[in-house]
Parts: C-alpha cells; structure tokens; sequence
C-alpha cells in the first residue's frame, strides 16, 4: 500500500510518498513559499533531485503541484494519483479530544478548526492541506496524526497548572506537551532495540532540536513531557526560552513596552540559545564560539552549560517520577549529531542514573510512524 505524509506549515508544504510493505521512501520534497513570491517545488526521488521555480499562490495549488510531481512521466514515483491509497497530515494540536491518530471525517475537522485557537500558527495550514487533499485525491482516505496525542496519557498531576480550576475547565489551560509523533516513535525503536516490550520499560526521550523536549515514557505511555500549554514551556531551545517566572513577563512588557505580540517573539524568536549566546541558534556555531576567548565565547559557554544543565535536571526528575530509568534516548537535530553531548551528559549523571540505564541515539522518522498510522487505521476501515 502507497502512502502519502503531508506536513503542512504556514508557507510550506512537506512530503513523503511511502510503499508501507516495506517502508521503502518512494519519493520526498517540498514546496516552499507558498503565495509568496520565489516559491519552489523540491522534489526527490532516489539520488534523482530536481529544484524548479514555480507559482504557488494558495496550499491547494501546493498540493496539486506535489501529486504532479508525484505522477510526473520522468520523475515521479507512480504513474497515477490512483496509486495513493492514504493520506497522512501531520497536526500539531488535537486539544483533550485526541488521544489517538484519527481517520478524518467532517467532526474531526471541526475539531482540529476548533482546537486552531491553541496552535494558530500550526493547525490552519494542516486543514487547508487536508481540503485539498480532499478535492485533488477525491475519495482517497486522510488520517491525522496529533503531535499532542501521545501525552493525552499524563495523568491530572503532571498536566495541570497551579491555576484557578476553572481556566482549566473553561479555556482548556492545560500541559498538552508536543513532539508525541518522535517520542513515541523513538519509544517504539528503543524497544525493538533493547529486545523488551514497552510495557516492561521506563524510557526517558529526548527530542532535541531546534525546538527541544522531553518526555517520561512509563510502559509505553506518556507520564510527563517538558512543552506545556505551548512549545515555549522546559528546556532551554533554539530560540525559544523554556522555563522563565511568568513575573519576568510582566517587568519586559513594563520596561520596555513591549505588546503582547512583541513579548511572544521575544520569548519564541529571539531567546534560548540565540539570546543567551548572542552568536546563533545553532550549535555548531555556537561550540566554535565557546572554543575562542572573550565575552563572545564567556556567553557561548553560558549558553551550552545553561542547555545541558536543563536537560540533566529533567532527566533526575523524570528518574524520580518513574521511579527507574531503563533507557535515555537522543534523537532530532541535536541528539543525533552531537556524541559528545550524551557523553558529557552520561558522566555528569554516572551516580544519579543506575549503571544498567543505557545511553542511545535513535533518528527520529515522524514521517515513518504517520505513514504506518495510517496504513492501520486505512485498514482498519477496508
């Protein structure tokens, strides 16, 4: 069975065509800038790569121009769109409503509509990639993937806030926690790897990225995650700042009367390890910096100690939680691509994590557990 994972943002369209028999990647690309000028369709199958200037003015001519590169005569991965027999969207937020991957139906539209409110940057563009889904591949099923789904399992302890109860009940403020599609995909590998079942594991993930969090996985089901409310909540990240006393908001937005839209960039796009290290986002750049002498490599420093020390910190509390830890996993951008962070991390915590717990790094594929989601459900339904 051939399936198509869409990954819709704002001004962009991300795809993967699977052969789910065998996980095979048929084809992958994206197109970029949509109703912008300069957009452009990537599009790869195989070592074959093309990049071609386009005009995209909405996500339903994306959509279109991705199936006709799907399908193209000397490019494409199948010969006609009748191939494709699911589709898979990734959407960032389904509220308290999902607490599994979901066949899309009117009611479900409503909802991810409804639950916009919660990720206005993120559920939009998804549902116009699965109304145009709906119109180009007419009849083909669509199934969404939630990244809050696989923290639905937290219990009341570790999602409420220290609020008045009735903004809970009211507003749904709330932890939902983000990243599920990678934490329960590296989850599931961990065990594959280790020869256990989940169920007999204690598993702490750690998606490091641009956008960073982590999650206690007690048998298989989340307990606990670092991304509350929004993405902006735990772990020092990219340019997000994680953790902060909410009063720190109120003293900017006072002394530098900022609105609330520019205090949200400031926290979401201008701190974390870009505004600490005053050099990057990046951590690369960031190591090469801390490397050199001055007040430039002094910040660089603060920056990597700050984003370690958070990541040791949540790893103790996430031990204590479970009471045990199997496993600390790595994966993402970061995670994959940095031993001599899991190693520094594993030593500062030799006396605090038991000598049995191992250290791994497994790659995360979102895109893999969509597909295989919606390959069960599809199946399910036929």
């Amino acid at each position: 069975m051939i399936i198509l994972v869409i990954n819709c943002g704002s001004s962009s369209a991300k795809y993967q065509l699977f052969d789910v028999s065998d996980h095979r990647v048929l084809a992958r690309g994206v197109v970029e800038r949509i109703g912008q000028a300069g957009s452009q369709l990537k599009h790869q199958r195989g070592e074959d790569v093309i990049r071609r200037k386009i005009l995209c003015s909405d996500h339903y001519v994306a959509i279109n121009i991705i199936v006709t590169a799907l399908t193209d005569r000397r490019h494409g991965a199948i010969k006609t769109r009748d191939q494709i027999s699911g589709i898979g969207h990734r959407v960032v937020h389904g509220g308290e409503e999902f607490k599994t991957s979901t066949l899309v139906t009117p009611r479900v539209i409503r909802s991810i509509e409804k639950y916009s409110e919660l990720a206005p940057l993120h559920n939009p563009p998804a549902l116009l990639g699965i109304r145009a889904c709906a119109k180009i591949l007419k009849g083909v099923s669509q199934v969404a993937v939630f990244d809050t789904s696989f923290h639905q399992t937290m219990p009341a302890k570790a999602f409420l806030y220290g609020l008045p109860f009735k903004y809970y009940k009211l507003y749904g403020i709330r932890k939902y926690g983000f990243h599920g599609t990678s934490h329960r995909f590296v989850a599931e590998e961990a065990s594959r790897l280790l020869k256990r079942p989940l169920r007999d594991l204690k598993l702490i993930t750690c998606h490091l990225g641009n956008g960073c969090s982590m999650a206690a996985v007690d048998s298989g089901r989340s307990v606990d995650t670092t991304m509350g409310f929004t993405p902006l909540e735990g772990l020092l990240m990219g340019t997000r700042s994680g953790d902060l006393d909410p009063a720190v908001v109120f003293y900017m937005m006072e002394k530098e009367n900022l609105s609330a839209e520019q205090i949200s960039d400031v926290l979401n796009k201008q701190s974390g390890l870009l505004g600490v290290s005053g050099v990057s986002n990046d951590m690369r750049d960031i190591r090469a910096a801390a490397a050199g002498k001055g007040e430039r490599a002094k910040r660089a420093k603060h920056a990597l100690e700050m984003f370690i020390y958070r990541i040791e910190k949540c790893i103790g509390a996430y031990h204590a939680a479970m009471g045990g830890v199997d496993a600390i996993i790595f994966t993402a951008g970061i995670g994959e691509n940095n031993p001599w962070l899991i190693k520094r991390i594993s030593q500062d915590l030799r006396k605090v994590v038991p000598p049995r717990a191992k250290f791994m790094v497994i790659p995360t594929n979102e895109e893999l557990l969509i597909a295989r989601d919606t390959y069960n459900i599809i199946k399910g339904v036929k």
